[in-house]
Parts: structure tokens; sequence; C-alpha cells
């Protein structure tokens, strides 16, 4: 007789499961969300924006990513 809430405890049960899988939800998309904003924060593309695409490609010839070959094949195709 206590416990009698006509028929609202598998109601209840129900929509306490479902709220909790939304809290949880939302904790992790929003957890998920700040790490890939703090990932594009750090990362050195970002600075590239303001750069030439000159400059870019001296720095990448600086660092060795290319050779002098192709550095002066896209150099002269930049120039163009």
């Amino acid at each position: 007789m206590m416990n009698n809430w006509n028929g609202f405890w598998g109601w209840g049960m129900g929509l306490g499961f479902l709220f909790m899988l939304l809290f949880w939800g939302f904790i992790i998309l929003g957890i998920t969300a700040l790490i890939r904003w703090l990932m594009t924060q750090s990362s050195p593309i970002r600075g590239s924006h303001d750069k030439s695409p000159l400059e870019i490609l001296q720095e990448r010839y600086a660092r060795g990513e290319i050779d002098r070959e192709e550095y002066e094949q896209k150099k002269r195709d930049l120039e163009q």
C-alpha cells in the first residue's frame, strides 16, 4: 500500500534511466568537444594562415620536408 504510485513506478524508472543516459552523453560530448578545441588551438597549422604560400614553401624546404628540385619547381609554380 505504501509503494502504490498508480503505475508510475515503471515510467519513473524509465525516465530516470533516459535522463541518466542523456546526462552522461552530454558530459562525454562536452569533454570530446573541449579536447578537440584544445588540439586545434595548439596545432602548428593555425599559425600558417598568416603566412604566404611562398613562406610556407620556404619553411618546408628549411625543415627538409622537400628537396631542392621540388622546392624550385613549386617556387616557379607559385610565382606564375
